[in-house]
């Protein structure tokens, strides 16, 4: 089933990242509410906070930016895989990197965090399972391939998070691809060895 030209699921969470944003964009206290905010986790066990700072962004940029990126790769993964699989990738990656964050960074009370770019990690890693030579065009110029771009997308995560030195939250961003890459292969299990025979392909 699909709306608006988009697979179901697709659709949903595009639909729930707006709806949800916009929400917050007005209402401050509502992404109060929702922020991934280790403090009131820690000290109120609000765990909410674990799902729907994943539905809260910044500024409308920060929105438009990882919408774009779920529009361009959720279909493909979606009609590969089937919406209920999508919704778990998605929804998994989403939880899991906020729980990577939230362990990195559980004596830093001061920590808080939102952004749907977790889910959208996981999403982007599930697709280069499956077509990973598939060119991404980086700021809408660069053409990357898939693969080269998970490489370096996992270097800078793992740099960012060493450095501490902007305001990315690159725990999640991390967390979030490895997960939607494991879920999806706990899903397909022959979606490994047709990566790799996709790799031999070409290197081979």
């Amino acid at each position: 089933m699909e709306i608006m030209g988009l697979p179901q699921a697709t659709f949903i969470f595009i639909a729930a990242n707006i709806l949800i944003s916009v929400a917050g964009f007005a209402n401050e206290k509502f992404t109060d509410f929702g922020l991934l905010d280790v403090q009131a986790i820690r000290k109120r066990q609000e765990w909410h906070r674990l799902l729907i700072s994943g539905f809260l962004h910044a500024d409308p940029f920060h929105l438009l930016v990882n919408m774009l990126t779920l529009y361009f790769f959720g279909p493909a993964i979606e009609r590969q895989l089937g919406s209920q699989a999508f919704f778990l990738i998605y929804l998994g990656a989403l939880v899991f990197g906020n729980i990577g964050a939230l362990i990195m960074h559980w004596r830093d009370r001061q920590y808080r965090a939102l952004g749907a770019s977790g889910a959208v990690s996981g999403v982007l890693f599930s697709f280069c399972l499956f077509a990973p030579f598939t060119l991404i065009y980086v700021f809408f110029a660069i053409p990357v391939p898939a693969l080269l771009y998970a490489i370096l997308f996992v270097l800078y995560s793992l740099y960012g998070m060493r450095a501490q030195n902007d305001n990315i939250g690159h725990d999640a961003h991390l967390f979030g691809a490895i997960s939607g890459l494991v879920i999806t292969i706990i899903l397909f299990p022959s979606a490994l060895p047709y990566f790799f025979s996709q790799i031999a392909g070409v290197f081979g």
